[in-house]
This record gives C-alpha cells, sequence and structure tokens, in this order.
C-alpha cells in the first residue's frame, strides 16, 4: 500500500510558542518538490507528545495541503488507549490517508495490552496504520509474534521497524512475506534495511537533505547498490544525529543550517547550546562541503 520515503516531518513553531503554519508549508514544500512519497506528522520527530489535540489536527491539514494526493499519516502517541482512539477518530474525519501508532509512551504495556490497544486505536480510527515499534525510545518492543496477532487485522498494513536490530527486518519477511509493507525507521540503519528488503524509509534528516535521502532510496530500487552506498557513507555522520536522545534539537538545527528554517523546539525541550550545538554544527557544515554531486545520477524514479 506505501513505499517510498515518508519524512516524519518537524513541527516549526513561531518566536511566541505558536504553530508556524508558513514554515511548515515551506519545509514540507521542499520535502514534495524532492520526490518523497508521503508525510508523517506528529511523531516524534514531530514532537506529537507536546502537541494538543487541536495541533495536531492543524499540522495534518497543513501537511494535507501540500502533499497533494500523496499520503499523510498521522502519529497516534497519546499516553491512554482512550485518548488515542479519540485521537484516530478525529484524524480519519479530518481525511488522514492513515495512522502511525505507537503504544503509550507512559505506560509501558504487556504484549496483550499491546495488542488490545493497538487494535482498539485502529478500529476506533477505521484508517490503514503503520505500526510503530520503538523498543529503544518508548521501551515497549512490538515483536514479531506480536505482529502476527495484528496480521489478521487488515487495517495494519504497514511496519515502521526501529528496533535497532537489523535482523528484526529479516525475521518479519520471513515470517510474513509481503503481508506487512516494511519501512525502515533507524537513519543509519536504512541502507542496510533497504538491503534486505524493506519497501520504504520513515525518514528524519530528510528534512534537511531530502534529495540525497531519496537519491539513496531511488539508487537502491534501481539495483544501483554502489552508487547509493557511496552516498550512503557520506551522509552517515548526519544520520548518526537522528539516533540521539536530542535527535528533534538535532535535526532542526541541521535545517537551520541546510534549508535555513529554524531550531525552535517545545519545551521541555530546548535547543542545542554550547559544546554540544558546536559538535552538530560541525558534522552539519562538514556534510555540506562535501556534499555529494546528484546531478549526474540520471534518476529515473523506480517503480
Amino acid at each position: 500500500m506505501w513505499t517510498g520515503v515518508f519524512p516524519a516531518v518537524t513541527t516549526k513553531f513561531t518566536a511566541d510558542d505558536q504553530l508556524d503554519h508558513a514554515e511548515m508549508e515551506r519545509c514540507f514544500t521542499l520535502l514534495m518538490e524532492a520526490g518523497c512519497d508521503g508525510l508523517i506528522v506528529a511523531g516524534s520527530l514531530g514532537e506529537g507528545p507536546m502537541l494538543s489535540a487541536d495541533e495536531k489536527i492543524a499540522v495534518l491539514k497543513t501537511a494535507q495541503k501540500v502533499a497533494g494526493k500523496k499520503p499523510v499519516l498521522l502519529t497516534i502517541n497519546e499516553p491512554g488507549t482512550r485518548e488515542g482512539a479519540a485521537m484516530a477518530r478525529r484524524a480519519a474525519s479530518e481525511g488522514a490517508d492513515g495512522l502511525m501508532v505507537v503504544p503509550s509512551p507512559i505506560y509501558h504495556t504487556n504484549p496483550a495490552e499491546t495488542v488490545a490497544t493497538m487494535k482498539a486505536i485502529g478500529a476506533a480510527g477505521g484508517l490503514p496504520v503503520m505500526i510503530y515499534s520503538n523498543r529503544v525510545a518508548y521501551r515497549v518492543d512490538v515483536t514479531v509474534d506480536i505482529m502476527e496477532e495484528l496480521a489478521s487485522d487488515p487495517l495494519f498494513v504497514a511496519v515502521k521497524e526501529s528496533s535497532d536490530d537489523i535482523r528484526r527486518s529479516t525475521e518479519i519477511i520471513n515470517r510474513f512475506g509481503d503481508r506487512f509493507d516494511l519501512f525502515t525507521g533507524v537513519d543509519n540503519l536504512a541502507f542496510e534495511a533497504l538491503a534486505v528488503g524493506a519497501v520504504g524509509w520513515v525518514a528524519g534528516l530528510v528534512t534537511a537533505f531530502p534529495k540525497e535521502t531519496v537519491a539513496i532510496y531511488q539508487l537502491m530500487k534501481q539495483g544501483r547498490r554502489d552508487e547509493a552506498l557511496a552516498i550512503y557513507r557520506w551522509f552517515r555522520p548526519l544520520l548518526d544525529l537522528d539516533v540521539s536522545t536530542y535527535l528533534v534539537q538535532n535535526i532542526k538545527l541541521a535545517e537551520v543550517l541546510a534549508i535555513g528554517s529554524n531550531d525552535r523546539v517545545r519545551m521541555p525541550r530546548q535547543p542545542l547550546s554550547g559544546e554540544r550545538r558546536a559538535q552538530v554544527e560541525k558534522i552539519v557544515r562538514s556534510a555540506m562541503e562535501s556534499r555529494p554531486d546528484l546531478s549526474k545520477l540520471n534518476l529515473a524514479r523506480a517503480a
């Protein structure tokens, strides 16, 4: 159902901590122009847990405006199942194309609770669901066995695999074949995941470097592994910024330097400062100085 590069977009704020729709529209447009295949709003990178329900819907509407006919997914990351189900219903009423569902980031559900929560949210929205499996950030491991319990429900169509174990991607394919659209959700494992059969990439650094991200994906789909690997090796220091407690601040700072955006975040987060900021700036500026020339790739899009 879904394939390609789906940016987990950042949420932009004004100086007085309101949603900056004009800046989001500008940034989302850059992603679409680079050839991204969809958008995911209000996720971890989108500071979803710090947004009100109304704000999440407002970001969704801005993304829909830019994405046109390409799918826009809303992330469900509410602390309670009741709240998650209510958000799923609102997303459906506002025309979301699908949901990316995270088990409660507050209460660490056991397997039976995880299945019950995911099914309740899916049923409430009635939309296609991408299962978000991220045991590193959220401590709940949506295992392959749990996915098997969800596989009988046709609403569950995709998996964002963020276990940080590349073996999990092969395990999912071995167990389910093409039952789920398998997306990699860890930027610095993207090449490896695409090499073993992932059909999509829920990407983070794409918000600052969209053309390079799309190039890697398209080259891999076209079997041009060596060309993709060359770009990926250049990209790796940047992609590592996604795997951090400070991923939001890291990537927003990359957006400042690469696309002229801002790095405002919602408290309790604060923008990077001091030595940490200097380190990230060095990584980003160094990468920009050695940016690969994509003009000679002749990247006709893969089917």
